[in-house]
């Protein structure tokens, strides 16, 4: 633990941000308020940065986040000749502010700096890395967070998000980086005047609807469908750019929830801006009981993720990102096929928590399906081997079930704007079929089985949980199960043994159960969390639940250590 009322100290001493300091006097000999901001530093893990906003060593302010440019800007000058940078930020509360700080240190340090000018989504960002031809890539953004927090993301030249390896070289930089003295800044002005600093034209932005309108299948149905949208951006950065993918594909009807239109960091109607909770569609279904529309569409604030909620009868059915997932997979691959564009090695790449009804979909058409850990990133480095191989257009789709999509090799990070565009094509293609997306689901789960997927969350806070969970998956791994819920194990996967995945290593178990059933077991890596993953098949959705409470009670034995 630091010296938290020494660098408590230090802060009162050196901190000159008018906001900052004046939260510094406000706990002045509050212990409980100093200990929690200084008792240790923000940790710097693949994504970069992620904290509550405020002073002190453990928050986001621009004292941390200029430390953490810093050594980026170390790191790169030490790894790459001429380093660039594309730097985006989202709608949160100063990003604008800690991107214009990131951009004036990079140029100090001769870090040419490509800065989006006004807020743009997540995937722009892995983009626009790309087509720059830069070095790394940030976006301040705290994703789906509530509003009290920020981040950090840095990603490598490929688009993605970093390497492991890659992150543990930069933070060896920051760590050597003392925040107060150590930082070169340069004027954002005279940066800009130097060409140290530029923002990103419009040729990028345009490039990259470009091609995500080229991933459009079925253009003339969609024009013709006549299908309504309710669509949120959850005052996010979506606004423009979804609307804008919608409006080229022809969707003319799309109605947008005014109280979460614009950006607002403090996420006024919606604390928790996550489209995979009810709670972020509340506005979007009042919205909906004067304004009938097919479908209901969120977009997270850095619109990396995507959600929907289908009109079912007189109500709206939420869709899980599992499902979305296997609709994505089913459209796309039958439109392949009907229209002779199927390459001669298709690949679906997912998670390997995302539901396995994906892969009996793509096994049906004859593709592979790669399971990868947990991390969009991974997908991202995939699809680059494949490019790296000349073989990027056997890439169908990427997906994980937490509501994230990619279709394209446009960006190397999940795409709420291709995803947008392509669940909005989808449901009017069916809609000209006289089904909705509920149809076609339920025509799935009559064709593969009710997949029925949930997840368990078991919190264990601070130190000593850390270590309860380390036992528990200890125990689990030392006294592998034979059967759950009396179904026979058909498989272990221990995703420790990367000589047996061929993945990196990752404390993951995986049970594959007789019948297409299954259970993971896996410590969250940004919570305090363990989570177990189900899979339960059943003839009904009702015979699936009932599974699954059997397997939860099977499971639940697993914590008992």
């Amino acid at each position: 633990m630091e010296n938290y009322q020494e660098l408590y100290d230090l802060w009162l001493l050196k901190c000159d941000d008018p906001t900052l300091k004046a939260e510094l006097d406000e706990i002045n000999g509050k212990d409980d308020e100093i200990l929690d901001r200084f008792y240790k530093k923000m940790e710097f893990g693949t994504a970069g940065l992620r904290g509550v906003l405020g002073a002190g060593t453990n928050r986001m302010n621009i004292y941390t986040v200029n430390q953490a440019t810093q050594g980026i800007a170390d790191y790169l000058n030490a790894t790459f000749e001429n380093p660039s940078v594309a730097i985006a930020y989202d709608s949160r509360i100063n990003s604008d502010v800690f991107a214009k700080e990131t951009a004036s240190v990079f140029a100090a340090n001769g870090v040419k700096a490509y800065l989006y000018p006004e807020l743009v989504p997540t995937p722009m960002l892995s983009f626009a890395v790309r087509e720059l031809k830069c070095s790394s890539g940030v976006i301040i953004t705290a994703s789906h967070n509530p509003s009290q927090y920020n981040g950090y993301k840095c990603y490598d030249p490929e688009g993605y998000q970093m390497t492991d390896e890659a992150a543990a070289l930069a933070y060896e930089y920051i760590q050597k980086v003392d925040m107060f003295e150590d930082v070169k800044k340069m004027d954002f002005d005279e940066g800009m005047a130097q060409g140290l600093i530029a923002f990103i034209d419009d040729s990028v932005y345009n490039k990259f609807f470009d091609l995500v309108h080229s991933k459009v299948i079925n253009a003339e149905t969609a024009k013709s469908s006549g299908l309504k949208v309710i669509y949120t951006p959850l005052n996010g950065t979506g606004n423009k750019p979804v609307r804008h993918a919608l409006k080229l594909l022809g969707i003319e009807d799309v109605k947008v929830v005014p109280e979460q239109e614009l950006p607002d960091g403090n996420f006024p109607t919606c604390p928790y801006p996550n489209p995979e909770i009810r709670q972020a569609f509340e506005c979007a279904l009042k919205m909906a009981e004067t304004e009938k529309a097919d479908l209901l569409l969120a977009t997270d604030p850095d619109c990396d993720r995507m959600g929907i909620a289908v009109l079912d009868g007189d109500e709206y059915k939420l869709m899980t990102g599992n499902e979305v997932g296997a609709l994505f997979t089913e459209y796309v691959l039958s439109q392949h096929k009907e229209k002779g564009t199927m390459p001669a090695d298709p690949v679906v790449i997912k998670s390997f928590v995302t539901t396995s009804l994906v892969d009996r979909i793509a096994e049906s058409y004859g593709a592979k399906t790669a399971n990868l850990l947990t991390g969009f990133k991974y997908i991202g480095e995939y699809i680059t081997n494949l490019e790296r191989e000349g073989k990027e257009d056997n890439f169908i789709i990427g997906m994980e079930e937490s509501y994230g999509y990619l279709l394209g090799i446009h960006a190397r990070d999940k795409d709420a704007v291709v995803a947008s565009q392509l669940v909005v094509e989808m449901a009017a293609y069916y809609k000209s079929k006289g089904k909705s997306l509920i149809d076609v689901m339920n025509d799935l789960y009559a064709k593969y089985g009710n997949y029925l997927n949930r997840v368990d969350n078991f919190a264990f806070e601070g130190a000593s949980g850390m270590q309860k969970m380390a036992d528990i998956m200890d125990n689990i791994r030392n006294n592998k199960p034979t059967e759950v819920a009396g179904l026979k194990v058909l498989e272990t996967v221990d995703y420790k043994e990367t000589e047996k995945t061929g993945l990196p290593s990752s404390n993951v178990l995986a049970f594959k159960l007789e019948n297409g059933n299954g259970v993971v077991a896996r410590p969250s890596g940004t919570e305090p969390k363990l989570k177990i993953y189900f899979t339960a098949v059943g003839n009904s959705m009702d015979a699936a639940e009932a599974l699954y409470k059997e397997m939860q009670l099977s499971a639940q034995k697993w914590l008992e250590v």
